[in-house]
């Protein structure tokens, strides 16, 4: 295989493309510990507030504030829990692909691994559960539409309609490889952590915030986790209270939502704002 020119890897690498990933700044734990303290002053509990801050910290593509971010979720907690929280932050990651694309979550669940204690890591799951064959694929393809009726009532066939406008195979793609392969928890898994309906709307609206340019999908989403409380869905959740499912859902609970992804942009950006898709600094 032929070798790239120096002129080349400059190129791709030049200071104004913005190749690497973002740094953590100082303040990044006090950001951190202030949303896990308002969560639990709101009766919201850890599962929340950790789904929000890890969805946000990996579309701003900062590896390093996930660290952190793990660090001050797991302080005073057993190696069990530090085990439960490194799944679920995994598994919010995996989730944000639908969202973010693959790019960023292989850079931050990669430098994320690295950086977990060993005993941590050897203990996380390794076996994969979403390998399509031709026992469930019916069953991820009705996972998705169950998820995707949830989040869109009473408009889900509608916007399947007006999707398809585009191209056919939009609707098809974003159910069957996203809502039903990906957002929507997998049955029967040995291991790793549970999302849930709630959480799977807090990292839509996280990511999605945190993206910035895509209003009206934020609105969306905003609904859809009126709509896990509305529909009895978060039921079934093993990361949400009914009090802190609730709250999330109000407008209270949504302003803060928002605010506290505002907020890690902020302190990640250091003012800048999204590092998602910020444009070239200077033309090249």
């Amino acid at each position: 295989m032929s070798k790239l020119s120096a002129r080349l890897k400059a190129l791709i690498n030049l200071p104004a493309a913005q190749p690497g990933t973002t740094p953590a700044p100082r303040q990044i734990s006090t950001v951190y510990e202030k949303i896990e303290s308002e969560a639990t002053s709101n009766k919201v509990g850890r599962p929340p507030w950790l789904a929000l801050s890890t969805a946000a910290t990996m579309t701003m593509n900062s590896p390093e504030s996930l660290t952190a971010l793990y660090k001050v979720a797991t302080n005073g907690q057993e190696l069990a829990q530090s085990i439960a929280t490194a799944e679920l932050m995994r598994e919010v990651g995996v989730k944000c692909i639908s969202f973010n694309g693959i790019p960023r979550t292989i850079n931050c669940l990669g430098a994320f691994r690295t950086a977990l204690p060993p005993t941590v890591v050897s203990s996380l799951s390794k076996t994969p559960c979403r390998i399509p064959t031709p026992e469930n694929i019916t069953s991820i393809r009705d996972r998705g539409r169950a998820l995707w009726n949830s989040i869109y009532r009473p408009y889900e066939d509608k916007l399947f309609d007006k999707l398809s406008e585009s191209h056919p195979d939009l609707p098809v793609h974003i159910l069957n490889s996203h809502y039903g392969a990906l957002l929507a928890d997998p049955e029967n898994r040995p291991g790793g952590a549970k999302v849930g309906r709630v959480l799977a709307s807090v990292v839509a609206v996280s990511c999605l915030r945190a993206q910035t340019g895509v209003g009206p999908q934020v609105t969306s989403h905003v609904f859809g986790l009126r709509k896990a409380v509305e529909d009895g869905t978060w039921v079934e959740d093993d990361a949400v209270s009914e009090e802190g499912a609730k709250w999330l859902a109000s407008d209270e609970g949504s302003v803060w939502l928002l605010e506290s992804v505002d907020r890690i942009v902020e302190a990640i950006s250091y003012g800048k704002g999204s590092s998602f898709a910020p444009g070239l600094k200077s033309k090249l």
